[in-house]
């Protein structure tokens, strides 16, 4: 905080918003709404919600519009607002993998990531990648290796090894259990998994 000449303090516009906007939310007297409008007035900064904002979310190459509020994770917006279910809610925090989902060509966690954080962005999720009729060479090759038992886990442990595949056209066993392991499966088929991502490897292969 700078000082006058004569000794006292001077208080600067940032420390009078910064202390009254604390003091006021500490003692109840100041609305959400009126918090973030001296924020962003002090930052610039570009204040969205607590309501619902529109956005456009492109999910297997279709543009969905749709209203959400600014907390809504990508894997509430996909199961709930789009009727997109394929990612599956198990831990809801992050750690099992079984919402994996792809996002610019990169594996994420749907539940770790905000719907409002992936506008503009391409998202890729199970139904996306082959149908009943014409299967995806790994969802073909999970099929045949019997890597599948409860399913809960399938979607996303198909969705990462298809990221996988996008970067390791010849992996070893080795590359495959290093590269997976941020998805987990509670019926064990471990072994069926990785005998499918090597089969899928070699089949995408030939078809190239």
């Amino acid at each position: 905080m700078a000082r006058r000449q004569d000794g006292k303090r001077r208080i600067s516009r940032r420390d009078f918003l910064r202390d009254t906007t604390v003091g006021a939310v500490g003692t109840g007297l100041l609305s959400h709404g009126l918090v973030e409008a001296a924020v962003a007035e002090e930052t610039g900064a570009v204040v969205l919600g607590p309501g619902r904002v529109p956005m456009i979310l492109e999910v297997n190459g279709k543009a969905h519009r749709v209203e959400l509020e600014p907390r809504v994770t990508l894997l509430d917006a996909l199961r709930n607002h789009l009727d997109v279910t394929g990612a599956k809610r198990v831990c809801d925090r992050g750690t099992c993998g079984a919402c994996t989902v792809i996002l610019d060509a990169k594996p994420v966690y749907a539940c770790s990531v905000l719907a409002i954080e992936a506008r503009g962005r391409k998202i890729a999720t199970i139904e996306g990648l082959g149908t009943a009729d014409a299967l995806h060479p790994l969802q073909a090759a999970f099929v045949e290796n019997d890597a599948q038992q409860c399913g809960f886990c399938t979607p996303g442990f198909v969705m990462a090894c298809a990221a996988f595949l996008r970067k390791h056209k010849s992996p070893t066993r080795a590359d495959v259990e290093r590269s997976l392991g941020g998805n987990l499966c509670r019926c064990g088929t471990y072994a069926g998994i990785r005998k499918a991502v090597l089969d899928a490897a070699r089949t995408i292969g030939k078809e190239a």
